[in-house]
């Protein structure tokens, strides 16, 4: 957002002056920018899932044809990712013998690919590791409920839990959030402590190659993880958001319950908590309100897709006034 603390919204005269100046201003919108595109010769496939990687790389992972409803097994089918560079330049990598009926998919480091399935039962290996040149070269079990996966720059997997995950049958999900290597070897594992929340759904994930930020039902405290060091918690008053972008100690949250599922709000990191200090709207490159969407959190980034999911967009705080 563009919104400064200095802006009339933030000034510091009494409301009963405030209020003569005139009507107040509806919320301030912040257009995202468009990033990349499915090639239009793809568009006759199915897109199972996309994202955007650690390197800013969006992928689609399409098939030939949506899986048949249910969870029962199915049979083993061809996928193909197709990868469009920052620069709109693309190509495609063939995956074999993929299993995952609600795919989530992500790039790793070395040019291949993990999927693994959102849903799953605890006799399932649902995670498949895919080398560069499409062939399954390992799996193994991470939970079930997935609503984050996540790989970082050094290959490690963040894969964070909706509340049916958290609250089910596989203690696997029981924390809200763990950490992987590629090879299906547990690296950290979240573990709620005094002066911590519980992750009861979580809701926004930010993977860095140095922190891993998360915002969670159901206090919604932001999480600051780093690895061999305790969690650091900040009290957040901000409820529902999906996304959100930080950088330089400041944070950007993206969404919220009801109307304010475009809610945009800009929030100082203190000490021990979250200081919104502007609020306002995120709309699409042409000012239009988002519809469906789903988003991925970057650092200082939120990358939008908005249905039919053929396209990214972007918002980078690191880049917009604070």
């Amino acid at each position: 957002m563009t919104t400064r603390k200095g802006d009339p919204e933030h000034s510091t005269r009494p409301a009963s002056q405030r209020a003569r100046t005139g009507p107040r201003p509806g919320p301030q919108e912040t257009p995202l920018t468009p990033y990349a595109r499915l090639p239009r010769r793809f568009h006759d496939r199915h897109i199972a899932h996309s994202t955007v990687d650690a390197f800013g790389q969006a992928h689609w992972l399409l098939t030939a044809r949506e899986p048949g409803p249910g969870r029962g097994a199915m049979k083993p089918y061809d996928a193909v990712v197709v990868t469009v560079d920052a620069d709109g330049r693309d190509h495609t990598t063939e995956l074999s013998a993929v299993r995952a009926r609600f795919p989530q998919v992500d790039a790793l480091p070395d040019g291949g690919f993990v999927v693994a399935d959102a849903r799953s039962r605890k006799s399932e290996q649902h995670v498949q590791i895919f080398d560069a040149l499409g062939r399954e070269s390992w799996a193994f079990r991470a939970g079930d409920a997935v609503e984050h996966l996540l790989a970082d720059r050094a290959g490690r997997l963040w894969v964070g839990y909706f509340d049916e995950g958290v609250f089910g049958d596989d203690e696997l999900s029981h924390p809200g959030l763990r950490c992987w290597n590629a090879n299906g070897e547990p690296l950290w594992v979240y573990e709620a402590s005094k002066g911590t929340s519980e992750i009861y759904d979580c809701y926004a994930l930010n993977v860095t190659d140095e922190a891993v930020w998360v915002c969670a039902y159901g206090d919604f405290s932001l999480l600051e993880v780093r690895p061999g060091r305790a969690v650091r918690q900040r009290a957040n008053d901000l409820a529902g958001a999906r996304a959100l972008a930080v950088h330089k100690g400041r944070a950007t949250f993206f969404g919220g319950y009801g109307d304010e599922h475009d809610r945009l709000v800009d929030a100082e990191l203190r000490h021990e908590e979250v200081r919104p200090y502007a609020s306002g709207r995120l709309v699409g490159p042409g000012g239009e309100r988002l519809g469906p969407r789903r988003a991925v959190s970057r650092g200082p980034r939120i990358y939008v897709q908005e249905d039919p999911r053929t396209a990214w967009t972007v918002l980078d705080i690191s880049t917009c006034g604070a």
